[in-house]
């Protein structure tokens, strides 16, 4: 039986359609290896009929209420910065964040996507190629995973968002950070990008329990192509489901979860996580 000491941590995530979320039960069984007592709560906006504006009241009132911390999801990830009263200069360069912290009176905002995504990849798909690479999305999780694939070193990045001026804010930005031509808007569209790719990129909620379905055309996949994905829960999306019908290798959205659920622990407790138990703990949920 784990001895639990005096301590106690409270934590929460905000988004839309949360229900199926993970982090409750990884941050809590974390919590009882290290004998501390975490109490982790879902604040569902689509649950209390909230408009994913009202993050800011949320957050105000997780401060008030003696919170720690709070994880950010979608839609809220860059709705949320203009309520914070500090960012890290990595979350300020990415315009979203995911996780809040806490600190004397203060919010301060962090992101924990860019090295949560980066480590699934070196785990997951090891050698990948990554000359050319389309990620489909540039939200939240979708400015996170850009610089991360920059900064494990694709060549050339092409995004491509329903919002083209989200889009083209966030080439922008990569391309101040990284240097001329790493990002691209395509002007010939999905499956011409797609055609030339090394890998594809799925960082939209298409495929979410609240989200089924596909965010582009299955025929576009092909046995040469990888296919990375952020959401994970389902595990198996319906993207990777067909990528791996089609001979794809795959990265699912678990280790990515896993992974930036450890740093934000670290951030909440200031206590180190383990973070291979909480990778199996991911796997076990997910296998259910």
């Amino acid at each position: 039986m784990t001895r639990i000491t005096g301590a106690s941590y409270l934590a929460g995530l905000i988004g839309a359609g949360i229900g199926p979320s993970l982090s409750p039960a990884l941050h809590e069984r974390e919590a009882d290896r290290h004998g501390v007592r975490l109490l982790y709560r879902t604040i569902d906006i689509d649950a209390l009929g909230f408009a994913p504006e009202a993050v800011g009241e949320l957050v105000r009132a997780a401060g008030a209420l003696g919170f720690d911390g709070l994880n950010i999801t979608h839609p809220c990830k860059q709705l949320v910065i203009e309520h914070l009263d500090e960012l890290t200069p990595e979350a300020a360069e990415l315009g979203a964040v995911n996780t809040v912290v806490f600190r004397d009176g203060r919010a301060i905002g962090h992101n924990t996507d860019v090295t949560g995504f980066a480590r699934s990849f070196a785990l997951g798909l090891p050698e990948a190629p990554t000359r050319r690479v389309v990620q489909l999305g540039a939200g939240g999780a979708g400015a996170a995973v850009a610089h991360a694939l920059l900064t494990i070193g694709v060549d050339r990045l092409a995004v491509i968002d329903t919002d083209r001026g989200r889009a083209e804010q966030l080439t922008k930005a990569l391309c101040g950070r990284f240097g001329p031509g790493r990002a691209v808007i395509p002007a010939a569209g999905a499956a011409d990008e797609v055609a030339r790719a090394d890998g594809l990129v799925h960082a939209t909620p298409t495929g979410m329990a609240a989200h089924p379905g596909l965010p582009l055309p299955a025929e576009l996949l092909r046995a040469d192509l990888w296919v990375a994905e952020v959401v994970y829960r389902p595990l198996e999306t319906e993207l990777l489901r067909q990528a791996r019908l089609r001979g794809c290798r795959t990265l699912d959205g678990g280790g990515m979860a896993a992974f930036q659920a450890a740093d934000a622990f670290r951030l909440f407790t200031g206590l180190e996580p383990h973070t291979e138990l909480m990778l199996a703990d991911l796997a076990r949920a997910t296998s259910l």
